[in-house]
């Protein structure tokens, strides 16, 4: 580990007896376990993925049929994913946004606000008409709630990754920081389990018509489970207790720029490579089988399905080296095996359905090693008034860069100049992260 990580504090049972004279165990700081922090975190982030999976997967298969019928195949399936991205673009203005109304009216208002907001959209998706019966104001509702939900997801922070980050030990961060990362593949099989379920059962009209509106309705009662349970930890006085003591609190973004804009940079850039892969191997894959392929495209969302449950078994696996060699070290490392995953793109996304096999188990794996420790490996860099903000936006900023319109990117550039310019589009990220971990490493070294 770096000199510059954050470590725990070591006076929290002191603080939780000031309080209480050390008479009730229930008010003691460290009674709250690390793993109850994660299960939380997991939870959040389940939840979130879900909603934006169901979205992602439904851009490929669904909404160039029902929302952009006049146009071929191929340019409605870019439309789509360009509405896919609108959510990344208003993901930093719902952090600053929800921001503002925590500072105003406490972290619970914040939540239930943001988590409402994210159910109200996706849910909404699910009444929308089609193109066929409202014409162009169908595309200016999808795209609306489509920003709703970017809103949403901004504004559903609630610190816990980062006080999860400051309430482990230090030889066991690399472990925490992959469990909230799980989220991912949850809600990965869970969307695609749902479009799977459906696409098995009905026919192409059927489906076409109400079925895939389903993932969209389940969506709103996840998020009000996710919100209970996520209320319960941020309201709770020991978990509030612990988030005041740590700093974590909004703060004014105009002072984060002008004093930690290099980190947020770093940050941002760091995590390129692991989302520039994420969205290569969930969504634009569907879009490019069901465009020039005959493969069934339920088989190949089987396929999805066991590359997530590796995705998982990576996630896990880059805990444990990211404890022996350093988190930072891992991010840098696991940007390897994305290059060379990146090589193999056009012969196996290409090739016949082994190939299309061994793309989706091998990326799905790769994305877990390196996603693992994607989130949050360079943000202890923020001073601590900084860091609920800055870790906020990093994030923010990292999607945007790395995810936001990769699948809009790979299919455009694949279309017209082969599967090569996947290859390209990947190793770009896999350059701006060895450069990000580089500059990182030089300005901890002169500090």
């Amino acid at each position: 580990m770096t000199s510059n990580e954050i470590h725990p504090s070591v006076s929290l049972g002191a603080m939780a007896q000031g309080h209480n004279g050390g008479q009730s165990a229930q008010a003691n700081p460290e009674s709250i376990k690390p793993v109850e922090i994660a299960v939380g975190v997991v939870i959040g982030r389940a939840s979130e993925y879900f909603d934006f999976f169901v979205f992602g997967i439904a851009s490929a298969l669904v909404f160039p049929s029902v929302f952009f019928p006049f146009a071929p195949r191929l340019e409605a399936t870019l439309w789509a994913f360009a509405v896919f991205a609108l959510a990344f673009i208003a993901r930093p203005f719902g952090s600053m946004l929800f921001m503002g109304i925590q500072r105003r009216w406490g972290r619970a208002v914040k939540l239930t606000g943001a988590l409402f907001l994210l159910g109200i959209c996706t849910a909404g998706v699910a009444f929308l008409p089609p193109y066929s019966h409202l014409g162009s104001s169908a595309i200016f509702f999808l795209g609306l709630l489509r920003v709703g939900q970017g809103v949403a997801v901004g504004g559903s922070w609630d610190g816990l990754p980062s006080l999860l980050a400051l309430h482990t030990p230090p030889e066991k961060r690399g472990w925490y920081a992959m469990i909230g990362q799980l989220g991912a593949p949850l809600g990965f099989v869970l969307a695609c389990g749902m479009f799977s379920f459906m696409l098995n059962n009905i026919d192409t009209k059927d489906f076409l018509d109400w079925g895939w509106r389903y993932p969209f309705y389940v969506a709103f009662a996840i998020n009000v489970v996710a919100l209970f349970a996520r209320l319960q930890l941020v309201t709770n006085t020991l978990f509030s207790r612990l988030l005041d003591e740590k700093e974590l609190e909004p703060s004014k973004v105009s002072d984060l720029t002008r004093d930690q804009s290099v980190n947020i940079f770093i940050g941002a850039f760091a995590a390129i490579a692991s989302l520039a892969l994420f969205h290569i191997v969930t969504v634009f894959p569907l879009s490019w089988v069901s465009l020039f392929s005959n493969r069934p495209i339920e088989d190949f969302l089987h396929i999805q399905l066991w590359g997530a449950l590796l995705a998982a078994g990576g996630i896990v696996a880059s805990g444990w080296m990211a404890d022996r060699i350093g988190r930072r070290s891992a991010l840098g490392m696991m940007a390897i095996p994305v290059a060379a995953f990146s090589l193999a793109v056009p012969s196996l996304l290409s090739g016949p359905k082994i190939g299309q096999d061994l793309f989706i188990l091998i990326g799905f794996l790769v994305l877990g090693l390196s996603y693992g420790q994607a989130a949050g490996a360079v943000t202890s860099n923020f001073e601590p008034k900084y860091r609920y903000t800055g870790a906020a936006l990093t994030s923010d900023f990292a999607w945007l860069l790395g995810a936001a319109f990769a699948p809009l990117v790979a299919l455009g550039l694949s279309a017209r100049f082969g599967l090569v310019s996947v290859s390209i589009y990947l190793l770009s990220g896999v350059a701006c992260t060895l450069l990000a971990l580089y500059i990182n490493k030089a300005r901890t070294e002169r500090s």
